[in-house]
């Protein structure tokens, strides 16, 4: 994608549908006159009355307890400098983002018109009552120390400015974790700091706090070495100012054995690499672009142990680890303030989670086997489902010890299931698809690339690296739908109807000729065949010009299956073919199956269909906990629909009983797990979280899925096709662009898994 052409997608993103990206939701019913009186006037004077008598009423009456302010005056944005409040808006709403999906809190960002500290100061002290903790972004040092100093003195809620603490608190854990991978003792290693900035003296300051001597640091800033005869430094220049008579990198490299890069791109050569100490550790956190590049670093030392900040590299750095669970803990025991105990509460539980075993679902995303600590695993990775019970316990824990904790938290166990529900507010599972898919990605034919909402999604899947794309269609039309997108890569386009695939064409001909000829097939109607789109396109994957199959759009689904069942065929073991649809959920994703093929399956299909959908939902690295649907509960019909919903779940309760699964079961109680358990405690799933939900009939499944994107606006994957010996997956008709680029991936996916079960099965 041209710079121009991710200009305009990066200003369409942030005006449409709707301007920015944040909004405010009521979370009490309104509908009513009665409601409203309650919300308002007369009924909200009750509330005001109760907080009148006691301010910290404030907590249970109004939103203040989950409630976090991000204040900026836009003096020191990531990588733009000083462009001012009104500029800083859309940095501080993505901030906003980040709190919501990853930790459930809700933001109001704060611009304010300022570069005057005393101003800032009280501007943000008279507006302190909204809020339950104030995140300082993006302010410019020296005043940042100030300003988040007095702050925190002047004020009785958390306050913290991640510049500073978040890379400190992040990098203090992987750097712990690499000095023992290292063999080295944090008070004996010399540590060289390129940076003097906010986020420089922050983390300088806190590895002090785990144990680092500060005169074995050495800070530099643009000027080079920062020591004490230089004139005219900061006092917190001067805190790490050295008596060393050294002026350059190079001199201060010379037997280091931690470098914490906090500065600007490529300054590190791999000579300076070459002269540090055995074991070298190296932070390049400089962003975009580190301080030296990671392949470059390790081809220069077989045994350093790297991190950046880069996503695309071992060893991310990222500030989402820290920020939101941090504020998380913290506002959920009304701590006064964010300490020293509790940053390294958080260091403490970053640093010992990467020792713990991971889930599967983080291998999934990462496309490991198995991550395991080490150098190319020192920091839990951000998609990391554990990081909210694991952070958040850790820092309301020390906030209690050290004497900030306004209400401690007693059931320690419940908090940890409350925090493990907000993670079901958060949509996560389409970043690890395109995480997961981009680690292997595979050829996909995108058989109706003369759409321009098809070659809008092929274009995304290329430049993100989920896909390498194959466009079919009309070649000029494609041409000029991708010059008007400005879609310049060099991709493969092809035209089944065009002279150019002649050969091609008869080739593929002839196969579907020999494998069809006793069905009623000529070779003269398997060569004017070869001319449809689709089924061009499934002869590619068949024949392995291609990994991977996407199409659907423009047409009917029956239509569309027809052709790749007559080619692709079914997978071996499977006796039928099935649906999928991922919904997302306030709750979490929902699997519901069978979406779009099976009108009224039997007994033994609903099985099939089961055991495939638990397929799909471990491939998302979850397990599966599956309700089978039905108008009834547990034998309450006898009608034939129930009854063969009944027999389903027998089969698989006496031929797979380790699968969760019970049924049948009417919806509610399926997804109330509270209503369950009080009524049917005997079930397999009470007190169980369903994420899986198989129904009896095409009709039910299609209307409630269909109800959830429309009425929930929930976004869906899918229909993921089950059961086919190739990746073919199908699009509902006119699907949207983002939903062709989830089904990228999922087709990406899917060939990945299967290329996996074939190498196995050559190697037996």
């Amino acid at each position: 994608m041209s710079k121009q052409s991710k200009r305009r997608e990066a200003l369409i993103y942030h005006a449409k549908p709707k301007p920015g990206k944040i909004e405010v939701i009521p979370t009490k019913k309104y509908t009513t006159q009665r409601d409203l009186s309650l919300a308002y006037s007369p009924g909200v004077a009750e509330p005001c009355l109760e907080i009148e008598k006691n301010k910290d009423n404030a907590y249970k009456y109004t939103a203040k307890g989950n409630l976090v302010a991000v204040i900026s005056n836009g003096t020191a944005v990531l990588g733009l400098g000083n462009i001012g409040p009104e500029a800083s808006k859309p940095v501080m709403e993505g901030k906003g983002l980040l709190f919501k999906i990853f930790a459930d809190i809700d933001v109001f960002d704060i611009e304010v018109d300022t570069e005057n500290i005393e101003e800032f100061i009280q501007t943000v002290k008279h507006i302190a009552p909204t809020f339950g903790g104030i995140n300082l972004e993006d302010i410019k040092a020296p005043e940042a120390f100030e300003i988040e100093k007095r702050l925190k003195e002047e004020l009785d809620i958390p306050v913290m400015h991640d510049d500073q603490h978040g890379t400190a608190i992040i990098s203090a854990a992987a750097l712990i974790n690499a000095l023992e991978i290292a063999e080295k003792k944090i008070d004996e290693v010399q540590i060289v700091i390129s940076g003097a900035g906010a986020a420089a003296i922050s983390c300088s300051r806190l590895y002090q706090s785990c144990g680092a001597k500060r005169e074995n640091m050495v800070m530099l800033d643009s000027k080079g070495v920062i020591r004490k005869d230089r004139d005219n430094l900061t006092s917190q220049k001067a805190e790490f100012a050295t008596d060393r008579k050294i002026d350059t990198l190079e001199e201060a490299m010379k037997g280091a054995d931690v470098f914490i890069g906090l500065s600007m791109a490529d300054i590190v050569k791999p000579h300076m690499l070459k002269m540090m100490a055995s074991n070298p550790i190296v932070f390049a956190m400089a962003n975009p672009n580190p301080e030296i590049e990671y392949q470059l670093a390790i081809d220069t030392r077989d045994d350093i142990i790297m991190a950046t900040g880069r996503s695309d590299h071992p060893n991310q750095v990222n500030n989402v680890l820290g920020f939101p669970f941090i504020f998380r803990g913290a506002l959920d025991v009304r701590a006064t303030k964010i300490n020293e105990a509790m940053k390294m509460a958080a260091v403490k539980a970053l640093a010992d989670l990467t020792k713990e075993p991971v889930p599967e679902q983080v291998n999934i995303a990462y496309g490991e086997t198995r991550l395991t600590f080490g150098k190319d695993y020192i920091i839990p990775k951000p998609f990391d489902p554990r990081l909210i019970a694991t952070v958040p316990p850790a820092v309301a824990k020390a906030a209690m010890e050290s004497g900030v904790s306004k209400e401690p938290i007693e059931d320690w166990n419940k908090y940890e299931e409350e925090l493990l529900q907000r993670l079901g507010a958060d949509n996560k599972i389409v970043r690890l698809l395109h995480n997961r898919a981009k680690l292997n990605s595979k050829r996909v034919v995108f058989a109706e690339a003369d759409q321009l909402d098809v070659l809008k999604a092929a274009q995304i899947a290329y430049d993100e690296g989920i896909a390498i794309p194959i466009l079919l269609g009309r070649k000029e039309t494609i041409l000029e739908l991708m010059e008007e997108i400005e879609f310049d890569a060099d991709v493969e386009i092809i035209d089944p109807k065009s002279d150019e695939e002649l050969e091609r064409k008869n080739k593929y001909a002839e196969v579907y000729w020999k494998n069809r000829k006793r069905k009623g097939v000529t070779l003269y109607s398997s060569e004017k065949i070869m001319r449809e789109r689709n089924y061009f396109a499934a002869m590619m994957v068949n024949e392995g010009d291609a990994d991977a199959l996407v199409t659907g759009f423009s047409r009917s689904y029956p239509t569309v299956v027809k052709p790749m069942l007559e080619l692709i065929g079914l997978a071996p073991g499977a006796t039928r073919i099935a649906t999928t649809n991922v919904m997302m959920t306030k709750r979490g994703p929902m699997f519901l199956s069978d979406t779009s093929i099976n009108i009224n399956p039997s007994a033994n299909d609903l099985t099939r269909i089961a055991q495939m959908t638990a397929k799909v939902v471990r491939m998302f690295g979850m397990t599966p906990v599956m309700a089978m649907t039905s108008f009834s509960n547990f034998g309450s019909s006898k009608s034939q629909t129930a009854t063969k919903v009944r027999e389903a779940v027998e089969y698989l309760h006496k031929r797979h009983p380790s699968l969760l699964v019970d049924g049948e079961l009417q919806t509610d109680f399926a997804l109330n797990s509270e209503m369950l358990q009080d009524i049917f405690p005997f079930s397999k799933l009470a007190g169980k979280k369903v994420n899986t939900l198989i129904f009896p009939n095409l009709e039910s499944a299609n209307i409630t899925y269909k109800l959830l994107k429309e009425l929930n606006k929930a976004d869906s994957i899918g229909p993921i096709m089950m059961g086919m010996r190739k990746p073919v997956h199908i699009l509902q008709l006119d699907a949207s662009v983002d939903e062709i680029v989830n089904m990228t991936a999922i087709a990406v996916i899917d060939a990945q898994q299967k290329e996996k079960i074939e190498n196995e099965r050559l190697k037996h």
